[in-house]
């Protein structure tokens, strides 16, 4: 197994990628063919099973872009699950202590680092390439939790102290509602007093050597975590896109009248 999206976060570049929340093959193998780094199917927020994951993680070229889960919760089975049909790497939703990141970082890893149990499919070409999955998965499998949820952020040191946590997603929607800002969640950039609880975030995450990671919402904010140091980069979802037909539709001329 060879991560190309660990190779490129391992050399400090910066990785940008979509979350997918339709169960679409088209859709997807658009997105994947987008340029994106690394596509992320959600499995907390949106409608897709398990089933519908190792479809859409088949139509995607890993050489090309990392395929990735977001999964329901912080659940060894569920995470064993979304290796075991595909899954590149994994981001673990509302980590908000040292013990739950100690949970998180052994369900993704084999004995006798972790509790992972053995029986990767999909990923080892059902058996016919086992030895070689299971000698290198612990070490190409990206796994990020989520960190988004002000309790998290008041323990942020000791739950990025945790040895081989690679990383932290902050999830600024969330966050926001966890700090009683739930009418702001859906603004990008989030505000002032959620970026300060960010910059917290990030700079611990700095001192630890850990992965930076966020959502985006727009090329500018993009750009900007970019520059305050965020590596892993979400920029939009499928739907986002679809949206932007209305800002199409917005600037059709539909009365040429209008223009005499």
């Amino acid at each position: 197994m060879r991560n190309g999206l660990k190779e490129k976060l391992r050399r400090g570049e910066v990785a940008v990628g979509c979350w997918v929340t339709t169960p679409s093959l088209d859709v997807t193998r658009i997105l994947a063919y987008a340029g994106f780094d690394w596509l992320v199917f959600d499995m907390e927020h949106a409608p897709l099973t398990m089933q519908d994951v190792q479809k859409l993680i088949a139509v995607v070229d890993p050489d090309r872009i990392t395929p990735m889960v977001r999964v329901a919760s912080n659940d060894p089975v569920v995470i064993k699950l979304a290796l075991d049909v595909g899954a590149y790497g994994v981001i673990i939703p509302h980590v908000d202590s040292r013990e739950e990141a100690v949970k998180a970082v052994k369900a993704c890893k084999y004995p006798p680092k972790g509790i992972r149990g053995v029986g990767p499919r999909y990923p080892s070409m059902y058996g016919a390439e086992f030895g070689e999955y299971v000698s290198t998965a612990d070490d190409e499998i990206l796994m990020l939790i989520m960190i988004e949820h002000i309790d998290a952020v008041n323990r942020i040191d000791e739950i990025l102290s945790v040895p081989d946590l690679e990383g932290f997603f902050v999830g600024p929607a969330d966050l926001s509602a966890s700090m009683g800002l739930l009418n702001e969640a859906c603004n990008y950039p989030p505000s002032a007093k959620v970026q300060e609880a960010m910059a917290k975030v990030r700079e611990t995450g700095k001192r630890h050597g850990v992965i930076a990671g966020t959502w985006a919402g727009s090329v500018d904010s993009a750009n900007e975590y970019i520059a305050q140091g965020y590596r892993f980069i979400a920029l939009a979802q499928d739907t986002d896109y679809l949206h932007r037909a209305r800002q199409d539709l917005e600037k059709i001329a539909r009365n040429p009248r209008s223009h005499h």
